[in-house]
């Protein structure tokens, strides 16, 4: 299968996603059913190494199949995005711990919560960890889990922060997600209790943002050479991006029927409801032209073997922040003049994208504050020490 044909085999699902939202939302998680048809789609083997059945894919069709799905139904986009850029993750460990995902099923997925929230002690061979991870987006849908935890020194003072790669038999998942927005994304707690994880299972964030982990010695394609900050940032805006888009196409089908009955006035002919229109058609416009710019940059110059100057790196970080920002206004503007009826509950898109975005702007990725000020240091020539670069 080729990159193209898995996008055009999610761009032909994307109407039976769209009308399995409701479900998604009753549900509290994404339907066993959508998850299955995505899978046959190809879509979680576009990150995954060739050598594991993967297709090591440009990242752009990755992210403009992501943008497909979250037009049709947001939890479901998340979803797909958060747990279709996991094998990207994975493909940087040892190869043993990449062995033991995929060696028996290539279809194999993973969840996450990378926050180090978890107590571990370093042992023989390992590490024990206990914990309980908040926010595991589809997590009743995968095998595997990766797991945040910090690693200190005998005086208690943080040495690395590392993420675990934990098989589903050595954790459980506590139902808790019940939301707002994002409702379908089944974002559960995950707990473990003095788990022995391998060394070859976890994975150091220095390496990590080095760009120098055992994975990259493995894989000789282009994609795994790519930052994890731009990488996974983008993979949290994207779908949001996405979810403004489908807001902005229901806006407008339902705006060119409807009627303002206190002005006694189709809005379609409201010059003020065009303003709005095109303002919000900019912003989602700009939004997706950044993050591809970047994503597109990064991806041809570790095509040619080149580095990756910390301007593009830090430009990434700034742009995919505004990204969420510019989903999240454009959406804000849509809503403003979508009228007392698209705020019900029941299938109007708008109301739906505005719980959804709104949701999705609360990720740690999404701090505008933190992304902006690095970009700026950057500017003014200062010596930037972030892992998130």
């Amino acid at each position: 299968m080729r990159d193209d044909d898995v996008l055009a085999a999610v761009r032909e699902l994307a109407p039976t996603l769209r009308e399995r939202a409701a479900e998604a939302e009753s549900l509290r998680r994404v339907p066993d059913a959508s998850i299955k048809d995505l899978a046959g789609t190809g879509f979680f083997q576009l990150l995954q190494p060739r050598a594991y059945g993967g297709l090591a894919a440009d990242p752009l069709v990755f992210y403009r199949a992501v943008r497909e799905i979250a037009r049709a139904c947001g939890s479901t986009g998340w979803v797909a995005s958060v747990v279709g850029v996991h094998p990207w993750h994975v493909a940087l460990f040892d190869r043993r711990a990449q062995d033991e995902v995929w060696g028996a099923d290539p279809h194999t997925r993973i969840s996450s919560s990378y926050a180090p929230t978890s107590q571990v002690t370093p042992v023989p061979g390992g590490f024990r960890i206990s914990g309980r991870w908040h926010f595991s987006s589809g997590c009743d849908h995968t095998d595997w889990a990766l797991l945040g935890g910090l690693v200190t020194d005998a005086d208690g003072k943080p040495v690395e922060v590392y993420t675990f790669l934990v098989p589903r038999a050595d954790y459980r998942i506590i139902d808790v997600w019940d939301t707002v927005g994002l409702r379908g994304t089944g974002s559960n707690d995950i707990v473990a209790d003095d788990v022995f994880v391998p060394a070859h299972r976890a994975l150091g964030f220095g390496p990590v943002s080095a760009r120098d982990c055992p994975g990259h010695r493995t894989h000789p394609e282009p994609l795994y050479r790519l930052p994890y900050a731009a990488v996974f940032t983008t993979t949290i805006s994207t779908p949001l991006v996405g979810i403004a888009q489908g807001a902005y196409e229901g806006y407008v089908a339902a705006t060119r029927e409807r009627v303002r009955v206190s002005y006694g006035q189709k809005v379609a002919e409201d010059p003020f409801a065009h303003v709005r229109i095109a303002r919000a058609a900019s912003d989602i416009d700009a939004a997706w032209l950044q993050l591809t710019r970047n994503i597109g940059d990064m991806y041809e110059r570790v095509v040619r073997g080149e580095d990756l100057p910390m301007a593009l790196r830090t430009r990434a970080r700034r742009d995919q922040v505004l990204a969420t920002e510019r989903a999240v206004a454009a959406v804000d503007l849509l809503v403003e003049n979508a009228g007392g009826s698209a705020m019900r509950t029941g299938p109007h898109p708008v109301q739906r994208a505005w719980r959804d975005v709104h949701t999705g702007r609360g990720h740690a990725a999404n701090d505008p504050e933190r992304a902006l000020s690095l970009y700026g240091q950057g500017a003014l020539g200062l010596d930037i020490q972030d892992t998130m670069l």
